[in-house]
């Protein structure tokens, strides 16, 4: 793997925790949910109202509880991912109300889309993960939409997954359903199972709704992204440091009461945060400043000790055009080369987390392949000097014909999968583009892939439950 480099100085980094102690120590963080307030009382925090101040030691100190990495685990333990030092994660995007289609209409996205995405990302040998809410279906009522959903994760790939934060109830049946999966609340515990997004409410609050989720989640072991989205111009501040101390501030204040309640907690420290479009208003994650966000955050994370999580393939642009493609390498490419180490959105995303696309789902899978070969490096092992076979074939020749060439190609040359690379009248006899070429693509892997088989007794128990709790609810 290359070494990741680093875009803040020591100096700077020093002076974003400062500021950020500063934030914590005099301004505070609001937290709505009472339960999460007393855990504080009883951490001997002064609590005004909704409102914590926290303190440097205090601080520092639970935030060194937080381990350094840790393994996910899969029903299929070869796709167990380990987070944090040098591994990278790759997923697809998450949390989309909609869908864009090859011409550039949109829809509301389906029950159906979201088995599809899952399926995607289990068929890709780029994607670690099949992530969380890929999209939000509309056909499936709210109140079963998260069983339905990782139904759907569990079904459809043996890949690790995301569970739902969306409450103190979901989380719990998110954990009941990895519990069922992997043996017991016991063994999940032991070796976590499932992993949740847990995002602030920039400027400097959380609100119950996630905050129940963190404490359900952290009672039971299970690893959480402590995330902030600040959007630069309008929930924080015009100037990027200010920003960025906004966003420590938030994410330091979720992993510290993660600690607080179950130290040892495994937490990634999260970001999200972009610019605001001063023309527009908007949320704007496909420029610089995202991917300055995202690289400054991994080289946080880094100094506090715990894993990093940044944004992937983002994007402003509506559908899978050139704007995609160039805003999405960018940020891509910056994630993975300055350390993040669990990339959420890698493929898929549109429209500032708006909306998903197989097309640019298809898109994004070939660049995070292109980015993996990248930051894989170049191997200076003595034998891929090859001295002896440039010897046999000497001055003129060709490697073509070489049993080495048969022998390393694979290895060394990555072969694009949705790149055109024949000649330019090879081409022309049908003159497809990139959105032509990934629309046939998702169509011809959906065709061909076939989900791997789940346990009949487990899927069962796991029918059976979902069962349940819809009847329940409804």
């Amino acid at each position: 793997m290359l070494p990741k480099f680093d875009i803040l100085t020591s100096e700077q980094v020093r002076l974003v925790h400062e500021n950020t102690i500063q934030i914590l120590e005099e301004i505070g963080v609001e937290f709505s949910f009472e339960p999460a307030l007393e855990v504080f009382r009883s951490q001997g925090l002064k609590v005004e109202g909704h409102r914590v101040f926290f303190q440097r030691d205090f601080v520092e100190e639970m935030v060194k509880k937080a381990p350094a990495e840790f393994t996910l685990h899969a029903r299929n333990p070869e796709n167990n991912v380990v987070c944090g030092r040098d591994n990278i994660i790759y997923m697809p995007g998450y949390g989309a109300p909609f869908v864009h289609q090859a011409d550039g209409t949109r829809r509301n996205a389906t029950m159906a889309d979201y088995d599809n995405f899952i399926k995607l990302a289990g068929a890709s040998k780029n994607l670690h993960m099949t992530g969380g809410n890929v999209v939000e279906p509309s056909d499936v009522d709210d109140r079963i939409r998260h069983l339905k959903m990782m139904y759907s994760h569990i079904i459809n790939s043996d890949k690790c997954f995301m569970g739902s934060a969306s409450g103190a109830e979901k989380a719990k049946d998110s954990i009941e359903l990895a519990a069922i999966l992997f043996g017991g609340k016991d063994v999940i515990k032991e070796k976590p199972a499932i992993i949740c997004l847990i995002n602030s409410v920039t400027p400097l609050k959380y609100d119950d709704r996630m905050l129940e989720a963190l404490m359900v989640y952290a009672e039971a072991g299970q690893p959480m992204v402590i995330a902030a989205l600040v959007m630069a111009g309008s929930t924080g501040p015009a100037t990027l440091a200010g920003s960025l101390a906004v966003q420590n501030a938030e994410v330091l204040a979720g992993i510290t009461l993660t600690q607080c309640i179950n130290p040892g907690t495994p937490v990634v420290y999260g970001s999200t945060s972009a610019i605001t479009d001063m023309a527009t208003g908007s949320l704007a994650i496909g420029n610089p400043e995202c991917a300055l966000f995202n690289s400054a955050s991994a080289q946080l994370a880094r100094f506090y000790g715990v894993p990093s999580r940044g944004g992937g393939g983002l994007t402003d642009a509506k559908t899978a055009d050139t704007q995609a493609g160039y805003e999405s390498m960018m940020t891509l490419l910056a994630a993975s080369t300055t350390g993040n180490n669990f990339v959420l959105h890698s493929a898929g995303i549109l429209q500032y987390y708006m909306a998903m696309s197989f097309e640019k789902l298809m898109v994004d899978d070939e660049i995070a392949g292109m980015v993996l070969r990248y930051i894989r490096g170049i191997d200076f092992a003595e034998e891929k000097f090859a001295f002896d076979i440039i010897r046999e074939v000497g001055p003129g020749g060709h490697f073509l014909t070489q049993k080495h060439t048969r022998k390393n190609h694979k290895v060394e040359l990555r072969r694009a999968e949705l790149s055109d690379r024949q000649s330019y009248d090879g081409w022309a006899k049908e003159r497809t583009d990139t959105n032509q070429r990934a629309h046939k693509r998702w169509q011809d892997v959906l065709a061909s892939y076939v989900p791997p088989a789940l346990d009949e007794q487990l899927k069962t128990a796991l029918d059976e439950f979902i069962a349940k709790r819809s009847a329940e609810v409804l």
